[in-house]
């Protein structure tokens, strides 16, 4: 041993976090400036989040108000939970917000509560967060710098792997100038040393067992023997050692009762007086927080529960269970009841909490929880009646198919039909067929979709008009809505009618929406009129998922009819609404069909950025994932990028049905494309031909003659007839290419455009084909059409900047710009993906835009260029 003495150094000085104090106070006068400020503080546990931010706290006074909430370390955590938290100290209106329910609303009760007057917001611990948490989370980074407010989230980054639900949110709002990373690291042995001053103690021993974790130094330093405990666990455990056998009951009873524990609940189940409360208190274990107990630190929590046999666990849990339905004040705490009566083996409790739970969380939107609390109360249901556990089962699907867990979703409601079935519930087994169905035409699944929605049809064939009725009905319709528009608007109508009827509103708006979908089609005017009218309906009477999926149908009619201004309106305020009312199994369909409608207008930069915040947080859906990927690689293959095959190959992957013609025909024509491009006519062959010839036995002439005019662009035999009318793709195939041309012109797409005018054997259309390719930055075809000219004789051909470049001088985006920056630093793409909270594919993505813009080939070279232009400084 190697132990000295010296003066006694501070107790509870902060040490070696000056630059993360500095950071904070300098986003706070940031924030009382106008801008506000985010600021994420990451780090192990242990490792001194919360004392500094607490330090913080101190360091502004009593004349800055904190707003301090925390997320539950429980196996499912409470629906909005920290801002349950800070309800409690505010003025009523966000008690209410979260009452009601959702992100939404809670986001907007924030906001006024932080407009009302200067605030620091801290959200500590999201790495628990719950699914509604983060919803508030990402609505907060994209309103908080006009707020002039300040938030401080807190979050273990050791506990985050790539899928984690926060990993996602963090990489939608890490980029801009009003947000603020603080990772916190380890004491220096000299910051170590400084906290042992006036102990007999090893330092640098000291340092090597806790290797500088904050929390362990100080708990081994409060050690009695001066022995170096061999644990963090070791050193909260002799902390209670010789304490009463009444105290160690308070703090076992908070350690399973945790976050926070009311001292009514304390009392309740421990039947303690003062006396035991103050002892437990006086460990330094616990703390004191207004009218609770708590740990003072989430890792001493953790070493006494390991400590608690597992008789003596459910002994507490039960005597908690017994006293948590009836609070002195307010409603029953549903989630915190199911935990403790799972943990207690009380069946009876958890089919009564659980599903409320499910419930409240299916509410504020919160559908993994929600999920998870059904999933809860099904471990418990082995003995309830058919139509009880089907209920349970039907819950569950719902929730996991609104969490896009789709796959999930179809085996439980396969499972609550069977039990549906076995009851002999006619009625209740032809609704939940019909849910089936929408869930695998989601999925592609058309036979399969066919033969439950047959098989709902003979269950209601011969029972009274029904909601189960209207339900059928409309599957049917979606169905055939295809190739028999006006038997499905006469479904549809009917469907409505007897929804309305029966007073179900869910089953209403469903049937709305689809007759305004359907007019659409027969008529433009009138299924627009119909569709916003419904949206505005329906966002007025709180029926978020029709309503999304209103505007979701508007713009994307507007996509595949290359109908760009009304594409551009209602995806765009489809994607908005989304977002602020967090419907992400809607938000990523918006996005992959504005990605696409953002290709065809020739705005190319903002279809891969699209598509990259898609492939971002991709969720389960094949279909969003395969059009983002098709357009990740188009836009790659037509400016000459690299990853073109890489975002090909990866489309191949992501498990889409093949019973999806559109998407296996969109998939075929952009393989065709890109080997055209390269001059590969074998390649265009092959990605066309099987495709072709099943359209031409389906008589799918659109499909065919997409497939058509890719062959006929490479010069491959025709093995199809095409009539053409006005359809571009059918006018290519059958090579009157400059009537093509006109048509892509009637539509706006420039690049088809310029493709099909490339075509043409003459030297003006040549030339305005260079210059509409040379104004996209289409480089392949640009090429491609500069060697024709050339080949007539034309010369001194433009080759002036791109239009990127002639926007801005390099037109990097800020996270471009900042993926530029950790290039520079060494970083690979994996660790730059890892550092912003991205996927390495969008990581690929935005190196990749970076070289093209500037004009570089490697990465190297990128970066010398970034220098030149002072994009970027030598550190």
């Amino acid at each position: 041993m190697n132990a000295v003495t010296v003066p006694l150094g501070r107790k509870d000085e902060l040490l070696e976090r000056d630059e993360a104090l500095a950071c904070l106070l300098g986003a706070h006068a940031e924030a009382r400036a106008g801008t506000g400020q985010l600021v994420l503080v990451s780090g192990e546990a242990g490792i001194g989040k919360t004392s500094l931010v607490h330090a913080f706290a101190a360091a502004k006074g009593p004349s800055t108000r904190f707003l301090e909430g925390r997320c539950d370390a429980l196996f499912t955590p409470r629906p909005l939970g920290p801002f349950a938290d800070i309800a409690r100290e505010t003025n009523g209106a966000l008690a209410a917000a979260i009452e009601r329910g959702g992100a939404p609303e809670v986001f907007d009760a924030l906001l006024d509560e932080l407009a009302a007057r200067e605030t620091v917001l801290v959200l500590e611990d999201l790495h628990w967060a719950d699914e509604a948490t983060l919803d508030v989370l990402r609505l907060l980074g994209r309103r908080l710098d006009a707020l002039g407010a300040l938030a401080v989230v807190t979050y273990r980054d050791d506990q985050l792997d790539r899928a984690h639900p926060l990993r996602r949110v963090l990489g939608e709002i890490t980029s801009g100038p009003a947000l603020e990373h603080v990772r916190l690291q380890p004491l220096s042995p000299a910051a170590v040393a400084e906290l042992a001053q006036g102990r007999q103690i090893d330092v640098a021993e000291l340092h090597s067992r806790t290797s500088g974790n904050p929390f362990f130094v100080r708990e081994a330093l409060e050690s009695d023997d001066g022995v170096i405990p061999e644990s963090a666990r070791a050193a909260v455990l002799a902390r209670l050692a010789g304490v009463s056998t009444e105290a160690l009951e308070v703090v076992d009873t908070v350690a399973l009762a945790a976050p926070e524990t009311p001292v009514w609940l304390v009392e309740r189940v421990c039947g303690c007086g003062f006396d035991q409360l103050e002892e437990a208190l006086a460990t330094g274990v616990l703390a004191s927080v207004g009218d609770e107990i708590t740990f003072r630190h989430e890792l001493a929590r953790e070493a006494v529960v390991e400590t608690l046999t597992p008789a003596r666990r459910l002994a507490i849990h039960r005597r908690i269970l017994g006293a948590l339905p009836e609070p002195p004040s307010g409603r029953p705490d549903a989630t915190r009841l199911a935990e403790h009566a799972e943990a207690a083996l009380d069946r009876d409790a958890v089919l009564t909490w659980a599903p409320v739970a499910a419930r409240e969380a299916s509410a504020a939107r919160a559908y993994r929880e929600a999920a998870a609390q059904y999933a809860r109360a099904l471990r418990f249901a082995g003995n309830l009646p058919p139509d009880e556990r089907a209920e349970l089962l039907e819950g569950r699907s719902r929730a996991c198919y609104l969490a896009d867990d789709q796959v999930e979703a179809i085996r439980v409601i396969k499972d609550a039909i069977a039990l549906r079935r076995q009851a002999g519930s006619r009625q209740e087994e032809a609704r939940a067929l019909s849910e089936l169905t929408d869930y695998l035409l989601c999925r592609g699944y058309l036979s399969e979709a066919e033969s439950a929605v047959v098989e709902a049809e003979q269950l209601v064939a011969d029972q009274p008009e029904s909601v189960a009725t209207a339900q059928v009905l409309t599957s049917r319709a979606h169905l055939v809505w295809t190739d028999d528009i006006d038997s499905a608007l006469a479904m549809c109508r009917d469907a409505e009618s007897i929804a309305v009827a029966h007073d179900d509103a869910f089953a209403a708006a469903t049937a709305r929406v689809s007759i305004g979908t359907l007019e659409l089609r027969r008529d433009r005017s009138v299924g627009r009129r119909l569709l916003e009218k419904a949206a505005a309906d329906l966002r007025a009477t709180g029926q978020k998922e029709q309503a999304a999926r209103a505007l979701n149908n508007l713009g994307g009619y507007g996509a595949f009819v290359y109908d760009h201004e009304l594409a551009n309106e209602f995806l765009g305020a489809a994607l908005e609404y989304c977002v602020d009312h967090t419907l992400d199994l809607w938000r990523i369909n918006v996005l992959a069909l504005l990605a696409r409608s953002l290709l065809d207008q020739g705005r190319w930069t903002e279809a891969a950025d699209t598509a990259a915040w898609l492939l971002e947080d991709p969720r389960e859906s094949p279909w969003p994932q395969y059009e983002a990927l098709l357009v990740l690689a188009l836009v790659r293959a037509r400016r000459g990028d690299p990853g073109t095959h890489d975002a090909l190959d990866a489309s191949l992957h992501v498990g889409l049905s093949p019973e999806e013609t559109f998407a296996m025909v969109d998939g075929a024509a952009a393989r065709a494309e890109v080997a055209w491009l390269a001059n590969r006519r074998s390649e265009v062959d092959h990605a066309t031909r099987e495709e072709l010839e099943r359209a031409v036995a389906l008589d799918a002439a659109d499909d065919a003659a997409r497939l058509g005019y890719w062959r006929r662009l490479a010069g491959l035999e025709s093995i199809a007839a095409f009539e053409d009318g006005d359809d571009p793709y059918a006018l290519g195939a059958n090579g009157d290419w400059e009537a093509a041309a006109a048509a892509w012109a009637r539509r706006g797409c420039a690049y088809d455009e310029a493709v099909a005018l490339a075509e043409v054997d003459d030297v003006g259309a040549l030339r305005k084909a260079y210059d509409v390719l040379r104004g996209l930055d289409a480089r392949p075809v640009a090429e491609m059409v500069a060697q024709r000219l050339r080949q007539r004789g034309v010369r001194g051909l433009s080759r002036g900047p791109r239009r990127s470049t002639r926007e801005h001088p390099v037109g990097l985006t800020a996270r471009e710009t900042e993926v530029l920056r950790l290039v520079a630093d060494g970083f690979r793409n994996g660790e730059i993906a890892e550092r912003l909270f991205l996927s390495r594919r969008t990581v690929d993505h935005h190196v990749s835009t970076i070289l093209r813009k500037l004009d570089a080939k490697t990465r190297g070279q990128a970066v010398a260029a970034a220098r030149r232009s002072d994009l970027i400084q030598d550190r």
